[in-house]
């Protein structure tokens, strides 16, 4: 086990600036979604835009693009936190587990046929996983854009399977940053839960 930490310190100190300004920036956005700033998007443009390049890199393609979708959805969710309905701010809201269980079940399907094309047609490492990381990501995206609440359980689930994915790659800030994504996003469902609360009452 100390091997296994050894290995993560040493790949800790030989990350990049790039790689560390896109972790402060990802937390930054993170933080920042949590309290319901607008201004998260702005730091979730510039995080992204620094990880397509790092993800290409290290062949990681699906997360690659999937931070190219990051930097639409960036521009999406400040015009949809800005305008909400009415010209109001966009409240935070619930969807039944029916639902959820056809998001689920439509997301693996795409996961899968996306995980196909990659491996067969790219050099992408990882590509099922890779695959389906990008996919669930796409769809939980979506509904943070949305305020939609369970969004953040979505990330737990999401960010611990990148955990892995990334120490394989040898990123190992990226990696410390979804250990620290799990906590928050905890803490993001507690978070918006009682807001959801006092909209009721």
């Amino acid at each position: 086990m100390s091997d296994f930490f050894q290995a993560v310190w040493q790949q800790l100190l030989a990350t990049s600036g790039w790689e560390l300004l896109a972790v402060l920036l990802a937390v930054a956005y993170l933080l920042l979604a949590i309290w319901q700033s607008q201004w998260c998007w702005p730091a979730a443009l510039f995080s992204t835009l620094i990880y397509v390049a790092l993800f290409y890199k290290v062949a990681l393609l699906s997360d690659s693009l999937l931070n190219a979708y990051y930097l639409v959805m960036a521009i999406y969710g400040w015009w949809s936190w800005r305008q909400g309905r009415s010209h109001q701010a966009l409240p935070v809201s619930t969807r039944p587990w029916v639902w959820h269980l056809g998001l689920i079940t439509a997301g693996a399907l795409v996961s899968l046929a996306w995980g196909y094309v990659m491996a067969e047609y790219t050099h992408a490492a990882f590509p099922y996983l890779d695959g389906a990381n990008a996919c669930f990501s796409v769809i939980t995206t979506w509904m943070v854009t949305r305020k939609i609440i369970e969004n953040w359980l979505y990330w737990v689930v999401i960010d611990a399977v990148c955990i892995w994915l990334y120490l394989q790659k040898d990123l190992a800030m990226t990696a410390l940053l979804f250990a620290a994504y799990v906590l928050m996003a905890l803490g993001g469902y507690w978070s918006w839960r009682r807001a959801m609360q006092a909209q009721a009452a």
